[in-house]
């Protein structure tokens, strides 16, 4: 007979304001605490069950047990995710969009954006070698709002770049503030869901012809299940799920810029060009800082798993960054050691920056290769292309703060190109 366990519980009324203060380190620090990876406390009134690790992670994104409808919550929506887009669904129809998406991923494809990656820090680099300073952040926000646009298909004015980045970084900045600040992602939300909307439209009544491999085309004439297209108001949120995460990349463009700085030996290596370095590197990167706290789903059916009973409809929460810090996952995870991926065994379910699982039919992103080839070139561009100085400046960042920063978002100067 299965024992039956009960789940460590956390003691209190609710823990939200306990997860805006912790952030990043709300589950693991419990999961410490208890010595235990799974854990039940309370956020927003409601009964939260939280997992760490590898097999949590396994358990998390089986489709069978978890789903990912009613999830997320309104203010994610409002901002981040937007309404009745692909990471709200689950089954066929998730398989049916997610496809769309996965059909976007060829190798040639991701090599164009990091040719248009290439371009476009060329170009700025030409610029940068006559200011004083930049700001990294801001910068990197533009150079990928250009070439997100580029690849999708989606025609945007040099006068409208700076705007444009601006409020597709809204949707990443915005989620987790209270107050105005919240309320200007839920803005930016709505006035690029209406611009995309408006040209979605447009090529569906002939009146713009984008190219026919890019997202523009693809998502505009894409068919749900029933054989009908896609309401345009969601064709819009998907094209924004192409677009947000582009620019969502200048958070990891950021911390690629700190680890070289910080880790001179490292970035020595990469000198010789080699791609494997570099891949590592940039691995490192995306397991080492902090860039998606955790990813929520609810309970399918009620299901029992290792003693512990899941009741349906539960809110559970799987912790990204604590699962890439999991000590009994990887050697030192404190420290930053690119070589860790020299032989490193691809699993979908110990190393989940941007989610785990499955890329066709489970929920990780289909983004990820997108996101190495952009921080492939950056990093190349970074050691090989350019030289600069960081000044004195705070590069600390906080991991109350979602998503995290360095405080300065690097401020670099004297940038000359080698």
């Amino acid at each position: 007979m299965t024992e039956v366990k009960h789940f460590p519980k956390e003691e209190g009324l609710d823990h939200s304001l306990d997860l805006l203060k912790e952030g990043y380190l709300f589950i693991t620090n419990r999961s410490t605490a208890f010595q235990s990876d799974i854990f039940e406390t309370r956020l927003l009134g409601e009964r939260v069950i939280c997992l760490r690790g590898r097999e949590a992670a396994a358990l998390f994104y089986d489709p069978q047990k978890f789903k990912r409808e009613g999830a997320s919550p309104n203010r994610i929506q409002k901002t981040l995710l937007g309404k009745k887009g692909v990471q709200t669904l689950d089954d066929e129809a998730h398989h049916h969009r997610k496809a769309m998406f996965m059909s976007l991923m060829t190798p040639v494809s991701l090599q164009r954006m990091r040719a248009l990656i290439k371009k476009e820090w060329d170009i700025a680099a030409k610029k940068f070698s006559q200011e004083k300073e930049i700001i990294l952040y801001d910068e990197a926000k533009k150079v990928l709002c250009r070439a997100a646009c580029d690849w999708a298909g989606v025609p945007l004015k040099e006068n409208d770049v700076e705007e444009t980045a601006n409020l597709l970084g809204l949707l990443f900045e915005t989620p987790a503030a209270l107050g105005p600040k919240h309320w200007q992602g839920r803005h930016a939300r709505t006035k690029l869901e209406k611009w995309l909307k408006e040209l979605v439209i447009e090529v569906r009544n002939g009146n713009f012809i984008p190219p026919e491999d890019k997202s523009l085309f693809i998502i505009s004439n894409h068919r749900q299940l029933d054989g009908e297209l896609l309401d345009a108001d969601i064709a819009a949120v998907e094209l924004l799920n192409i677009l947000r995460p582009i620019v969502a990349v200048a958070v990891y463009i950021c911390f690629t810029a700190l680890a070289v700085f910080q880790h001179p030996k490292e970035a020595g290596k990469l000198r010789s060009n080699d791609e494997n370095l570099l891949q590592n590197f940039v691995q490192e990167v995306r397991r080492f800082y902090p860039f998606f706290p955790f990813a929520p789903a609810r309970v399918k059916a009620d299901f029992t798993w290792n003693g512990y009973s899941f009741e349906e409809n539960t809110l559970t929460l799987l912790d990204l960054y604590g699962t890439n810090h999991h000590p009994k996952l990887w050697d030192n995870p404190e420290l930053f050691q690119p070589n860790r991926f020299s032989n490193w065994k691809d699993s979908p379910f110990s190393f989940i920056p941007q989610g785990g699982g499955d890329y066709d039919f489970g929920h990780r992103c289909a983004g990820e290769w997108v996101t190495i080839e952009i921080m492939k070139e950056t990093l190349n561009f970074l050691v090989n292309k350019i030289s600069f100085a960081i000044p004195d400046q705070d590069l600390s960042y906080s991991f109350n703060d979602i998503p995290a920063l360095p405080h300065s978002k690097i401020i670099m100067k004297e940038i000359h190109l080698k």
